[in-house]
């Protein structure tokens, strides 16, 4: 089992446990904010799940009617979670708009506030964890888990603070009102989630630093050949698909341009790994004297 799968599954495990956390904080209390945050836990238990089968498949060999791999199924995952934010906050401005028109009724107990801190705090630990083990894979089902649990953990924090609030002033009103913003959030969250999501099936470039690192790394490695130009990329899950002209001298034989693709491929691989490079060879009449010049 990789790391990633063990930290996707030991998301749905940790989920679990917040959720019965939080949710025994607004059994406790009786918040809508509370309320709230719990039910935003149920989203994260769906979302790891969702992230584990992702991961799942995208680590399947191509085949036959996939021939380059199955990579992109990591992305439908953090669709899939985005939206399912977006109908937790609707869910969550029911429930505070009932709220609202009947009168909210809390019992503060301290019980609820320190279970409410001590899931946000597994949840803060965790996050960190999955951020920094899915940007180490390129990972975006686990980055964007992370990434919403951190946005959970804001929340909570947010929450505690707010129903204190109502609590040392009396204004009860400040507990449905909270909710509502909490939900305006977790929107804003799932909004991000999914238009980044989109970005990768639809085939969005690789960030402009890591063009230029290809780049240098095109122009560091070409020794023998003239220029590259036409340089595209794109991100596909963990891998980057790669592919550029490389002009090389007319009376070049077959076998040396070819060596000199190869050791191109070796140091891209070295810098990017997993990286899918293709390369079209071209006579240096095909010179555009416009793209990356070899050292």
């Amino acid at each position: 089992m990789t790391e990633s799968m063990r930290f996707a599954l030991g998301s749905i495990v940790v989920g679990l446990i917040v959720l019965a956390t939080k949710y025994a904080a607004y059994l406790y209390t009786g918040s809508i904010a509370f309320y709230s945050d719990a039910l935003e836990s149920i989203i994260n238990v769906a979302s790891a799940m969702a992230a584990a089968g992702a991961l799942h498949l995208a680590r399947k060999p191509a085949d036959h009617n996939h021939p380059y791999g199955h990579t992109k199924v990591e992305y439908f995952a953090a669709v899939l979670e985005g939206v399912l934010i977006v109908l937790a906050a609707v869910t969550i401005l029911r429930q505070a708009y009932f709220s609202l028109i009947e009168g909210p009724e809390i019992e503060f107990t301290l019980l609820g506030f320190v279970l409410n801190g001590a899931a946000s705090i597994v949840n803060c630990v965790w996050a960190v964890a999955l951020m920094r083990v899915g940007r180490k894979h390129r990972s975006p089902a686990l980055v964007a888990d992370g990434k919403h649990l951190m946005t959970d953990v804001y929340t909570s924090v947010g929450v505690i603070v707010g129903v204190g609030a109502a609590y040392v002033t009396g204004w009860m009103i400040l507990d449905p009102l909270l909710a509502i913003v909490v939900a305006i959030n977790i929107l804003w969250s799932g909004w991000h989630l999914v238009r980044e999501s989109i970005g990768g099936l639809m085939d969005e470039a690789a960030p402009e630093e890591e063009q230029e690192l290809l780049r240098a790394l095109i122009s560091q490695h070409g020794d023998g050949a003239i220029e590259a130009h036409d340089l595209r990329t794109r991100h596909s899950g963990h891998v980057t698909f790669v592919d550029f002209h490389l002009v090389v001298p007319a009376d070049m034989s077959v076998r040396d341009a070819h060596e000199i693709c190869d050791r191109i491929e070796e140091g891209i691989g070295q810098k990017l790994p997993g990286a899918r490079v293709t390369i079209h060879v071209e006579p240096e009449n095909h010179a555009k004297h416009s793209g990356i010049v070899v050292l």
